[in-house]
Protein backbone atom coordinates (compact mmCIF):
# COMPACT_ATOMS: atom_id res chain seq x y z
CA UNK A 1 0.00 0.00 0.00
CA UNK A 2 1.29 3.31 -0.56
CA UNK A 3 1.62 6.48 1.72
CA UNK A 4 -1.17 8.34 0.28
CA UNK A 5 -3.17 5.55 0.45
CA UNK A 6 -2.54 4.85 4.14
CA UNK A 7 -3.72 8.41 4.88
CA UNK A 8 -7.16 7.97 5.34
CA UNK A 9 -6.83 5.03 7.81
CA UNK A 10 -4.40 6.97 9.78
CA UNK A 11 -6.64 9.49 10.17
CA UNK A 12 -9.51 7.54 10.82
CA UNK A 13 -7.75 5.25 13.75
CA UNK A 14 -6.91 7.93 16.62
CA UNK A 15 -10.75 8.54 15.79
CA UNK A 16 -11.54 5.18 16.83
CA UNK A 17 -9.51 5.33 19.59
CA UNK A 18 -10.64 7.66 20.99
CA UNK A 19 -14.51 6.63 20.47
CA UNK A 20 -13.40 3.26 22.19
CA UNK A 21 -11.97 5.23 25.21
CA UNK A 22 -15.60 7.68 25.30
CA UNK A 23 -17.39 5.24 25.34
CA UNK A 24 -15.55 2.63 28.01
CA UNK A 25 -15.79 5.21 30.23
CA UNK A 26 -20.02 5.49 29.95
CA UNK A 27 -20.73 1.93 29.95
CA UNK A 28 -18.48 0.84 32.66
CA UNK A 29 -19.34 4.24 34.91
CA UNK A 30 -23.43 3.01 34.08
CA UNK A 31 -22.64 -0.95 34.87
CA UNK A 32 -21.08 -0.27 38.17
CA UNK A 33 -23.99 1.84 39.36
CA UNK A 34 -22.98 5.69 39.01
CA UNK A 35 -26.67 6.41 38.12
CA UNK A 36 -27.63 5.92 41.62
CA UNK A 37 -26.37 8.81 42.55
CA UNK A 38 -26.41 11.05 39.80
CA UNK A 39 -28.96 11.62 36.62
CA UNK A 40 -27.69 10.51 33.19
CA UNK A 41 -26.98 13.61 31.39
CA UNK A 42 -24.67 14.35 34.25
CA UNK A 43 -22.77 11.12 33.90
CA UNK A 44 -23.06 11.58 30.02
CA UNK A 45 -21.44 15.21 30.77
CA UNK A 46 -18.89 14.43 33.26
CA UNK A 47 -17.90 11.19 31.82
CA UNK A 48 -17.12 11.91 28.23
CA UNK A 49 -15.53 15.68 29.10
CA UNK A 50 -12.91 14.04 31.31
CA UNK A 51 -12.74 10.95 28.84
CA UNK A 52 -12.14 13.00 26.08
CA UNK A 53 -10.16 15.83 27.92
CA UNK A 54 -7.73 12.24 28.83
CA UNK A 55 -7.43 11.40 25.38
CA UNK A 56 -6.28 14.98 24.08
CA UNK A 57 -3.92 15.51 26.99
CA UNK A 58 -2.36 11.93 26.12
CA UNK A 59 -2.77 12.85 22.51
CA UNK A 60 -0.34 16.42 23.67
CA UNK A 61 1.83 13.80 25.63
CA UNK A 62 2.38 11.67 22.70
CA UNK A 63 2.87 14.31 20.16
CA UNK A 64 5.48 16.16 22.45
CA UNK A 65 7.39 12.86 23.08
CA UNK A 66 7.91 11.38 19.81
CA UNK A 67 10.10 14.21 18.49
CA UNK A 68 12.50 13.73 20.77
CA UNK A 69 12.91 10.09 19.84
CA UNK A 70 13.62 11.24 16.45
CA UNK A 71 17.56 12.13 14.91
CA UNK A 72 18.32 15.40 15.02
CA UNK A 73 19.04 17.62 11.44
CA UNK A 74 17.17 14.62 9.14
CA UNK A 75 15.07 16.25 6.57
CA UNK A 76 12.57 13.74 7.58
CA UNK A 77 12.66 14.23 11.10
CA UNK A 78 11.94 17.62 10.83
CA UNK A 79 8.74 17.24 8.16
CA UNK A 80 7.67 14.96 11.34
CA UNK A 81 8.16 17.18 13.49
CA UNK A 82 6.47 20.21 11.93
CA UNK A 83 3.37 17.37 11.24
CA UNK A 84 3.71 16.56 15.38
CA UNK A 85 3.81 20.46 15.87
CA UNK A 86 -0.02 20.87 13.43
CA UNK A 87 -1.18 17.85 15.46
CA UNK A 88 -0.13 19.58 18.47
CA UNK A 89 -2.48 22.48 17.95
CA UNK A 90 -5.16 20.90 17.31
CA UNK A 91 -4.90 18.30 20.09
CA UNK A 92 -3.82 21.33 22.73
CA UNK A 93 -6.93 22.99 21.59
CA UNK A 94 -9.47 20.23 22.01
CA UNK A 95 -7.94 19.51 25.32
CA UNK A 96 -8.70 22.69 26.90
CA UNK A 97 -11.90 23.00 25.56
CA UNK A 98 -12.86 19.88 26.91
CA UNK A 99 -11.44 20.66 30.49
CA UNK A 100 -13.37 23.92 30.38
CA UNK A 101 -16.84 22.51 29.54
CA UNK A 102 -15.37 19.60 32.41
CA UNK A 103 -15.36 22.46 34.84
CA UNK A 104 -19.18 23.36 33.82
CA UNK A 105 -20.30 20.14 33.87
CA UNK A 106 -18.93 19.39 37.13
CA UNK A 107 -19.72 22.63 38.80
CA UNK A 108 -23.67 22.00 37.76
CA UNK A 109 -23.43 18.76 39.07
CA UNK A 110 -21.81 19.99 42.35
CA UNK A 111 -24.39 22.47 42.75
CA UNK A 112 -27.46 19.65 41.21
CA UNK A 113 -28.43 22.17 39.04
CA UNK A 114 -28.27 22.13 34.50
CA UNK A 115 -25.30 24.10 33.10
CA UNK A 116 -28.01 26.70 31.14
CA UNK A 117 -28.44 27.56 35.22
CA UNK A 118 -24.70 28.61 36.20
CA UNK A 119 -23.74 31.96 36.95
CA UNK A 120 -20.24 33.00 36.57
CA UNK A 121 -20.06 33.24 40.28
CA UNK A 122 -20.69 29.89 41.08
CA UNK A 123 -18.11 28.47 38.49
CA UNK A 124 -15.81 30.59 40.36
CA UNK A 125 -16.70 28.93 43.98
CA UNK A 126 -16.40 25.98 42.26
CA UNK A 127 -12.86 26.61 41.33
CA UNK A 128 -11.30 28.80 43.89
CA UNK A 129 -13.18 26.81 47.26
CA UNK A 130 -12.78 22.75 46.06
CA UNK A 131 -9.33 20.94 45.34
CA UNK A 132 -10.95 18.94 42.48
CA UNK A 133 -12.11 23.07 40.91
CA UNK A 134 -8.41 24.40 41.19
CA UNK A 135 -7.07 21.49 39.70
CA UNK A 136 -9.50 21.43 36.96
CA UNK A 137 -8.24 25.07 36.72
CA UNK A 138 -4.69 24.50 36.10
CA UNK A 139 -5.34 21.67 33.77
CA UNK A 140 -6.86 23.90 31.33
CA UNK A 141 -3.79 26.44 32.13
CA UNK A 142 -1.74 23.91 31.14
CA UNK A 143 -3.54 23.04 27.79
CA UNK A 144 -3.49 26.54 27.03
CA UNK A 145 0.10 26.51 27.39
CA UNK A 146 1.00 23.50 25.17
CA UNK A 147 -1.64 25.18 22.15
CA UNK A 148 0.68 28.46 23.18
CA UNK A 149 3.80 26.17 22.75
CA UNK A 150 2.48 24.23 19.66
CA UNK A 151 1.87 27.87 17.68
CA UNK A 152 4.98 28.88 18.47
CA UNK A 153 6.94 26.12 17.68
CA UNK A 154 4.69 26.46 14.02
CA UNK A 155 6.61 29.89 13.65
CA UNK A 156 10.03 28.60 14.55
CA UNK A 157 10.46 25.66 17.08
CA UNK A 158 13.46 27.30 18.48
CA UNK A 159 10.71 29.42 19.90
CA UNK A 160 9.89 26.49 22.46
CA UNK A 161 11.65 23.28 23.38
CA UNK A 162 9.96 20.07 22.67
CA UNK A 163 10.88 18.55 26.15
CA UNK A 164 8.85 22.04 27.75
CA UNK A 165 6.30 21.05 25.56
CA UNK A 166 6.28 17.57 27.03
CA UNK A 167 6.91 18.63 30.44
CA UNK A 168 3.42 20.91 30.97
CA UNK A 169 1.65 18.48 28.96
CA UNK A 170 2.16 15.96 31.79
CA UNK A 171 1.76 18.53 34.49
CA UNK A 172 -2.06 19.08 33.40
CA UNK A 173 -2.25 15.73 33.01
CA UNK A 174 -1.34 15.13 36.42
CA UNK A 175 -3.68 17.60 38.20
CA UNK A 176 -6.77 16.06 38.24
CA UNK A 177 -5.58 12.79 39.59
CA UNK A 178 -3.53 14.46 42.32
CA UNK A 179 -6.57 16.81 43.74
CA UNK A 180 -9.26 14.38 43.00
CA UNK A 181 -10.27 11.43 45.47
CA UNK A 182 -6.17 10.79 46.21
CA UNK A 183 -5.51 14.15 48.10
CA UNK A 184 -8.39 13.50 50.49
CA UNK A 185 -7.65 9.83 51.45
CA UNK A 186 -6.71 8.42 54.73
CA UNK A 187 -2.68 8.25 53.58
CA UNK A 188 -2.68 11.17 52.00
CA UNK A 189 1.11 11.17 50.68
CA UNK A 190 0.99 7.50 49.56
CA UNK A 191 -1.59 7.81 47.63
CA UNK A 192 -0.76 11.52 45.45
CA UNK A 193 2.48 10.54 44.80
CA UNK A 194 1.18 6.79 43.36
CA UNK A 195 -1.62 8.71 41.81
CA UNK A 196 0.95 10.92 40.02
CA UNK A 197 3.44 8.50 39.09
CA UNK A 198 0.55 6.38 37.68
CA UNK A 199 -0.87 9.02 35.58
CA UNK A 200 2.57 10.13 34.29
CA UNK A 201 4.03 6.30 33.19
CA UNK A 202 0.52 5.60 31.80
CA UNK A 203 0.31 9.16 29.33
CA UNK A 204 3.91 8.70 28.02
CA UNK A 205 3.30 4.67 27.38
CA UNK A 206 0.08 5.01 25.45
CA UNK A 207 0.51 8.68 24.35
CA UNK A 208 4.13 7.64 22.69
CA UNK A 209 3.12 4.69 21.04
CA UNK A 210 -0.07 5.85 19.23
CA UNK A 211 1.91 8.73 18.55
CA UNK A 212 4.98 6.63 17.07
CA UNK A 213 2.21 4.51 15.00
CA UNK A 214 0.21 7.39 13.48
CA UNK A 215 3.13 9.16 12.86
CA UNK A 216 6.05 6.91 11.70
CA UNK A 217 4.21 3.59 10.68
CA UNK A 218 5.32 4.54 6.99
CA UNK A 219 8.85 5.63 7.48
CA UNK A 220 10.38 2.36 8.18
CA UNK A 221 13.94 4.70 9.08
CA UNK A 222 12.63 6.56 11.32
CA UNK A 223 10.44 4.02 13.22
CA UNK A 224 13.67 1.56 13.43
CA UNK A 225 15.00 4.75 15.73
CA UNK A 226 12.26 5.81 17.51
CA UNK A 227 11.10 2.25 18.38
CA UNK A 228 13.67 0.58 19.88
CA UNK A 229 13.92 4.20 22.03
CA UNK A 230 10.59 4.29 22.66
CA UNK A 231 10.41 0.11 23.90
CA UNK A 232 12.87 0.38 26.54
CA UNK A 233 10.86 3.84 28.28
CA UNK A 234 7.55 1.29 27.72
CA UNK A 235 8.94 -0.90 29.95
CA UNK A 236 10.01 1.25 32.50
CA UNK A 237 6.22 2.71 32.38
CA UNK A 238 4.88 -1.13 32.71
CA UNK A 239 6.57 -1.61 35.76
CA UNK A 240 5.93 1.89 37.33
CA UNK A 241 2.09 1.56 36.22
CA UNK A 242 1.84 -1.97 37.50
CA UNK A 243 3.24 -1.37 41.11
CA UNK A 244 1.46 2.55 41.75
CA UNK A 245 -1.64 0.95 40.27
CA UNK A 246 -1.33 -1.78 43.12
CA UNK A 247 -0.35 0.59 45.99
CA UNK A 248 -3.50 2.91 44.70
CA UNK A 249 -5.82 0.61 44.99
CA UNK A 250 -4.57 -0.89 48.24
CA UNK A 251 -4.66 2.74 49.84
CA UNK A 252 -8.55 3.29 48.00
CA UNK A 253 -9.57 -0.04 48.42
CA UNK A 254 -8.52 -1.13 52.05
CA UNK A 255 -10.00 -4.76 51.68
CA UNK A 256 -9.49 -7.39 50.08
CA UNK A 257 -13.69 -7.99 50.16
CA UNK A 258 -13.29 -4.18 49.04
CA UNK A 259 -11.87 -5.61 45.71
CA UNK A 260 -14.87 -8.12 44.99
CA UNK A 261 -17.64 -7.34 46.37
CA UNK A 262 -17.97 -3.19 45.23
CA UNK A 263 -18.46 -1.20 42.01
CA UNK A 264 -14.99 0.32 42.56
CA UNK A 265 -13.73 -3.24 42.39
CA UNK A 266 -15.07 -4.64 39.97
CA UNK A 267 -13.51 -1.88 37.82
CA UNK A 268 -9.99 -2.32 39.33
CA UNK A 269 -10.65 -5.39 38.06
CA UNK A 270 -11.28 -4.74 34.71
CA UNK A 271 -7.99 -2.10 34.90
CA UNK A 272 -5.65 -5.19 35.81
CA UNK A 273 -6.96 -7.75 33.12
CA UNK A 274 -6.63 -5.44 30.71
CA UNK A 275 -2.86 -4.12 32.35
CA UNK A 276 -1.72 -8.26 32.45
CA UNK A 277 -3.15 -8.00 28.29
CA UNK A 278 -1.06 -5.02 27.65
CA UNK A 279 2.06 -6.65 28.98
CA UNK A 280 1.93 -9.36 26.90
CA UNK A 281 1.20 -7.80 23.67
CA UNK A 282 3.93 -5.19 25.01
CA UNK A 283 6.69 -8.49 25.02
CA UNK A 284 5.28 -9.67 22.21
CA UNK A 285 5.81 -6.60 20.28
CA UNK A 286 9.75 -6.41 21.72
CA UNK A 287 10.10 -10.39 20.46
CA UNK A 288 9.16 -9.49 17.26
CA UNK A 289 11.37 -6.27 17.03
CA UNK A 290 13.95 -7.86 18.13
CA UNK A 291 13.82 -11.24 15.79
CA UNK A 292 14.01 -8.13 13.28
CA UNK A 293 10.16 -9.30 12.30
CA UNK A 294 8.99 -5.98 10.85
CA UNK A 295 5.59 -6.35 11.11
CA UNK A 296 5.49 -5.49 14.57
CA UNK A 297 2.87 -2.12 13.80
CA UNK A 298 -0.04 -4.44 13.62
CA UNK A 299 0.55 -5.64 17.10
CA UNK A 300 1.67 -2.51 18.45
CA UNK A 301 -2.29 -1.13 16.64
CA UNK A 302 -3.86 -3.53 19.09
CA UNK A 303 -1.89 -2.76 22.05
CA UNK A 304 -2.87 0.68 21.69
CA UNK A 305 -6.74 -0.48 21.14
CA UNK A 306 -6.48 -2.27 24.57
CA UNK A 307 -5.25 0.55 25.83
CA UNK A 308 -8.18 2.63 24.72
CA UNK A 309 -10.40 0.49 26.60
CA UNK A 310 -7.83 0.60 29.68
CA UNK A 311 -8.01 4.90 29.19
CA UNK A 312 -11.82 4.33 29.74
CA UNK A 313 -11.78 2.22 32.63
CA UNK A 314 -9.34 4.67 33.91
CA UNK A 315 -11.45 7.71 33.26
CA UNK A 316 -14.62 5.51 34.97
CA UNK A 317 -12.17 4.42 37.75
CA UNK A 318 -11.12 8.63 38.57
CA UNK A 319 -15.10 9.65 39.47
CA UNK A 320 -16.18 5.69 41.28
CA UNK A 321 -15.90 6.02 45.04
CA UNK A 322 -14.25 3.62 46.77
Amino acid sequence: MDRTAARPAARVTPALWAVLALSTTVVAAVLTGALAGTTLPALLGTGLTRAGADVAGITCVGLALVGLFLPVGAPEANRVRRRADRALVVAGGAWMVLALLGIAVRAADGYGRPVTSLTGPDVLVWTTNLAAGRGALLTVACAAAVLGCAVARLRDPGLASGRIVLVIALLGMLTPGVTGHASSSASHEVAVTTVALHVAAASLWVGGLAAILVLLGRRRELLATALPRFSTLAGACLAVVTVSGVLTAQVRLGSWAALFFTAYGALVIAKAVALVLLGGLGLLTRRRMAAGRVPVLRWAGVEVTVMAVTLGLAAALSQAAP
